[in-house]
Formats: structure tokens, sequence, C-alpha cells
């Protein structure tokens, strides 16, 4: 190397603007990992602004103002969800009661059993002033008023995020032709038609997943609830309206949580009941997958089980119990938007098989339909 030879003019700036490029990707990537619950929030209120946006948009047709027509729908699904959690809540209540108001019989039927058996002479009150002095009940008290301590600030945490969620999600339907504006403007002509042809296939697809999912919550509770009036179940109501909600809006494993509280209460009732209730349940679950779904869905959510079923599941992988859910609807708009785009060719024949037969060009095949928005 020539000791003489100097450094090249470019260097420094090159090694600046690396090291700024390298600061700014940290503070970026710093700032993403903070709003990352921020951000979530956001898709999960978008998502919601969704949903309800045909709802809205159709009292904001008959002249009610867009403001208040978005007012009056998330009145109605407050006032619809606070009606199954009091529901559920009195149903649950009920229930401890009744478990608390058993127990000590519960007990001194056990205990009755057990000196029956092994010849021992136990008694409920020793026990209970055992267990009143034992160290073991003074250390389990303080760490369950630390716990409360814990488990408040979730639920304060939990109503918190849910306050911004629904604020985020009436700003968006409220504002949506305002936002929509807002977008296309920033882009050229041939652009934003393609944003507002997105944005009407993601409302098409969200707000009809959300509606045949509803409907067949309702036939779903209805078809329940004469079920547990006519084997005389307690709450009836309420186990109607957790099986028609819970099997519908929680993927995959929803249908086995719906089934499964009604199944115990039955089974404390009598068990020949629980075994009615788990056949019922088995049998409509195959009427729903083979006959009602399929009906409902064909217009609105198109996908494959398969491809339904992997989304979720990657939804899952990302943004948990959160992703599950608008996994299917975001899915559906991906797929719909793209079968829009997307040019496809007939197969050419290859050999004498049927299937191969059936995509030749000779042969008839069923035009595909293409998506066309509705007219808004």
């Amino acid at each position: 190397m020539d000791p003489g030879a100097r450094m090249p003019r470019w260097l420094p700036r090159a090694v600046v603007m690396v090291l700024a490029l390298f600061a700014c990707f940290q503070l970026a990537s710093w700032a993403f990992h903070q709003l990352i619950g921020l951000l979530v929030n956001i898709l999960i209120a978008f998502f919601l602004a969704l949903a309800v946006e045909p709802a809205v948009a159709r009292m904001a047709a008959r002249g009610v103002r867009r403001g208040l027509a978005t007012f009056l729908v998330f009145l109605g699904v407050f006032v619809a969800g606070a009606g199954f959690v009091v529901m559920l809540g009195s149903m649950l209540a009920g229930q401890i009661i009744d478990m608390i108001a058993s127990f000590p019989q519960y007990l001194d039927d056990v205990i009755g059993s057990i000196n029956h058996t092994f010849g021992t002479e136990l008694s409920r009150l020793a026990i209970q002033e055992s267990l009143l002095h034992s160290d073991w009940l003074q250390k389990y008290v303080q760490n369950s008023a630390t716990g409360v301590l814990d488990v408040s600030a979730t639920v304060l945490g939990g109503l918190f995020k849910l306050l911004t969620i629904t604020l985020f999600a009436f700003y968006f339907a409220a504002d949506g032709p305002r936002l929509r504006r807002a977008l296309c403007s920033v882009l050229p002509p041939a652009k934003q038609a393609e944003v507002l042809r997105a944005w009407e296939i993601a409302v098409a697809k969200t707000g009809g997943y959300l509606y045949s999912r509803a409907l067949m919550a309702l036939i779903s509770g209805i078809a329940h609830y004469v079920l547990f009036e006519l084997l005389g179940l307690s709450y009836a109501p309420a186990l109607a309206v957790w099986v028609g909600l819970v099997s519908q809006f929680i993927p995959t494993i929803g249908t086995y949580l719906a089934g499964a509280l009604p199944i115990l209460i039955a089974f404390t009732e009598n068990p020949w009941y629980a075994l009615y209730v788990f056949g019922f349940v088995v049998v409509y679950q195959q009427f729903e997958n083979y006959m009602l779904q399929p009906k409902l869905t064909s217009r609105s959510v198109d996908i494959h089980p398969a491809v339904a079923f992997g989304s979720v599941i990657a939804g899952t992988a990302l943004l948990g119990a959160v992703g599950a859910l608008i996994a299917i609807p975001a899915v559906a708009t991906l797929q719909a938007f793209l079968g829009a785009y997307v040019k496809r060719y007939e197969v050419a024949h290859e050999g004498g098989s049927g299937a191969d037969a059936a995509a030749s060009p000779g042969s008839p095949r069923r035009a595909r339909r293409r998506w066309r928005p509705g007219p808004r």
C-alpha cells in the first residue's frame, strides 16, 4: 500500500450514512416494539369498523347522520354484549351459590364414606379447625391478596384496551368516507380506483362474515334452547346464548367450548341429560357444517376449509386470539381481491382421466364468478 495514498473523500460520508441508517433502523425497531400493542388495537378497530360499515351505510342512506348511525350501531352491540355477560354471570353465580350451599353435605358424604371404608373417625368440624389454623392457609391468603391486586390491574388494563378499540372503531366507521377521501387524495387516479375497490371488497367480506356468523349463532341458539327446555335444564336461555355465540365466534375450538358447559350442567342434573346434549351437539354440528354454513357463507366468505383452518393457525401464531378472529375475513378479502385481478387459463388436456377431460378446452366448464362490488 502506498504510504502517501489519501483516504477517498466519499468514505467518511459513507461511514456516517451507514451509521445514521443503522441508528434510524434501531430507533424504528424500538418504536415498533413499544407501539405494537397500539397497532394491534388499531387493526382490531379497523376490522370492527369494516364489520359495522354496511349497517352504518344503510342507515346513512336513509337520512340518518353518519355519526348518529354509528353511535346507534355501537349502542346495539354494547347492549347485546352486556346482556350476554349479565345472563352468563347470573347463570354462573347461581351455580356457584348452589355448589357452596351443597358443599357441606357433599363433604359429610365423602367423610362418611372414608370412615366406613377405612374405619377412621374423621369429622368435618375437626378438618375445618385444622385448615383454619394451618400455615398453608395463611400463606395462601397472603398470596391471594397480592393476586387480587394483579387481577385488578389486568381488569383495568383490559377495560382501557376495550375503550381504545371502541374509540378508534367509532372514528373509523363514522368518518369512513372522509378517511377514504384523505387516503385517495395522495394517490394518482388509477391507484385511487384500486384502493376504493379493495376497500369495498374488505367491507363486503368482513361484514358478510360477521352477519353470516350472527345468523348461524341465532339459529344455533334457538335450536339448543328448544332442547334445553325439553330437558328442563336450568338457565336454558343463557346456555343457548352461550352455545350460539361461542360456537360461531371462536374459531376451530369454539364448538367444543360451547358444548362443554351445557353438558357439564346437564350432568349435574341427570347423567342421561348430558348424553342427550352431547348427541345433539354432534348431530347439529354436522348439519351446520354440511347444510347450513355452505348456504349462508357462499356469497360472503367462500374460502376452502383447509385455507380457513390454516389462516386461523397463522393468525393465532401472529396475533394470538385476535389474529384467530380476524384471520378468516382478512384471507377472504385477499382472496377476493386477487381473484378480481389474477388472470386464469384453462388446463391443457393431457390424458384420458375424467378430471383432465373436464378441464380440456373442448369440454364445457363452469364460468368463474368475478368479484363485482355492489352499489354504495
